[in-house]
């Protein structure tokens, strides 16, 4: 895998800077070099580098890579499921027309009856 052409994590160009923080916790110095590598080659983006530097600086200095893989996805929504529970028993009930009318049926006059 090159650092020019696909990062280790899956997904990194659309990750936020907080997602990227916790992913990035389960990379070892190897990867954590290979993804600031790919960062340099592509977005240059000052905020992740200094994250990514910092990590592997903690790495360094004795930091354990946590366990976990890249597999789980917060920042992606989950799919709706299927079909509505709205129903013909769950639906809301009736109502008449407020009495003031709505424009396909104005309201009448009440006790203004002339003599």
């Amino acid at each position: 895998m090159s650092a020019e052409h696909t990062p280790p994590i899956p997904g990194y160009e659309g990750l936020p800077i907080g997602t990227l923080q916790h992913r990035i916790r389960s990379l070892d110095k190897d990867g954590m070099r290979e993804l600031i590598g790919y960062e340099e080659s592509h977005g240059r983006r000052t905020g992740v580098l200094e994250l990514l530097e910092n990590r592997l600086r903690q790495l360094e200095e004795g930091a354990e890579p946590s366990g976990g893989t890249q597999d789980r996805h917060p920042e992606t929504p989950p799919q709706p499921s299927a079909g509505s529970p709205v129903g013909p028993d769950t639906a809301a009930p009736q109502s008449s027309p407020p009495p003031h009318g709505v424009p396909a049926q104005p309201g009448r006059p009440k006790g203004d009856t002339q003599a």
